[in-house]
């Protein structure tokens, strides 16, 4: 030990530097993990329906209705997820949260009908919001159709999927 005392002086000015250094950065790091999670979980729904579309497996109801009007979808369509992005849409007022929109690149190769298209986006963009609310919790907050879908911080919208 020094007998001065600059010991334990220098000690705290390097505890309290490092305390002010981490504060902000620990709120900047939770944001960003919010957000990988709900990307994630995003990606893993919108997998989840790009598998049910791909393998022809849908909810009774949506049967049905394909059985009417969509027949192409009653068969195996081999969709595929290419990327998800997002964009901030800034603080949304009503919501009092930031609004985050995803975009979906999806590809079917065998599926050329903008309307069977739609059905088979309209899916995976359900099943990317679904899977995002189970992930933070909050199917409480939202509607039947996941439509928008809520964490903590962030209100989550679906864009049309694109499909190349």
């Amino acid at each position: 030990m020094d007998i001065k005392g600059q010991l334990p002086i220098e000690f705290l000015l390097m505890v309290g530097l490092s305390v002010i250094i981490l504060i902000p950065l620990t709120v900047a790091l939770s944001d960003s993990v919010e957000l990988n999670q709900a990307m994630s979980a995003a990606r893993t729904g919108a997998m989840q329906g790009a598998i049910s579309d791909s393998l022809a497996i849908y909810p009774t109801e949506s049967f049905q209705d394909y059985t009417r009007e969509n027949q192409r979808l009653l068969n195996p369509s081999g969709v595929k997820i290419l990327k998800i992005t997002y964009s901030n849409q800034g603080f949304h007022q009503g919501y009092q949260k930031t609004k985050i929109q995803l975009k979906i690149y999806a590809s079917a190769p065998q599926v050329n009908n903008k309307t069977d298209r739609n059905c088979l986006g309209d899916r995976i963009n359900f099943n990317a919001r679904k899977k995002i609310t189970e992930s933070f919790n909050t199917e409480d907050l939202t509607n039947t159709l996941y439509n928008p879908a809520f964490s903590e911080r962030y209100v989550f919208t679906t864009a049309d999927v694109q499909w190349q």
